[in-house]
């Protein structure tokens, strides 16, 4: 039998996708430093998850933002447009709080500390990028990050993002990104880092 390669092109992530979406990034966050802050242990931990990605991207950034996805990976953005529009409603603040339970308080805690330390400039948002562990290395998150940086860069715009993963770092630092700052989750949480990068100069050719 012939095995087919493993696609990595991105296309635009339809509601349809939100099964297979929400597994994926819940397997590529498994080890996220703030993942495991707001869902410890047990045997729960990964069907929060999955509710949680579920969750964001039917009711917030599928709706709001730009979502894109591979086989293995899915990216969501927010571009300047959207940023109003992506904040939680109150049914959808509701559902998190019933999936997060006690931790509930300190997931509103890090997302007000964070709305407050964003820019104030236009700029486009990265807030999720993830790709299954088993298909890291194949260069499904990098093409999901090419992807937006170039529709940031045709808006003559900076990207913002925040990663409490020390071991991404690099890998957005290779992209352009630097970082701006370092701060703790609320409550004694893992560190946070802001990061920002510039838009690419257009090409004067």
């Amino acid at each position: 039998m012939t095995c087919m390669p493993i696609k990595n092109t991105p296309r635009a992530a339809t509601p349809d996708d939100a099964p297979s979406i929400s597994r994926t990034l819940a397997r590529a966050f498994a080890d996220d430093p703030m993942m495991g802050w707001f869902f410890p242990g047990g045997a729960s931990r990964e069907p929060d998850l999955v509710r949680y990605f579920a969750t964001i991207f039917t009711r917030q950034y599928g709706r709001h933002g730009v979502c894109e996805r591979t086989a293995s990976a899915a990216a969501f953005w927010v571009s300047p447009e959207g940023q109003a529009k992506a904040v939680p409603d109150a049914e959808t603040v509701a559902e998190l709080e019933e999936i997060l339970g006690d931790r509930a308080p300190l997931f509103r805690e890090a997302v007000q500390a964070a709305a407050q330390q964003g820019p104030k400039e236009p700029h486009w948002y990265l807030a999720v990028l993830g790709a299954d562990p088993a298909a890291r290395g194949q260069g499904h998150g990098a093409v999901l990050l090419r992807s937006g940086l170039a529709k940031a860069d045709a808006a003559g715009l900076p990207v913002y993002l925040e990663s409490s993963k020390p071991d991404n770092l690099p890998f957005y630092e290779h992209f352009g990104f630097t970082v701006l700052g370092e701060a703790a989750l609320p409550g004694g949480g893992p560190a946070l880092w802001a990061m920002r990068r510039e838009p690419a100069p257009a090409d004067a050719s």
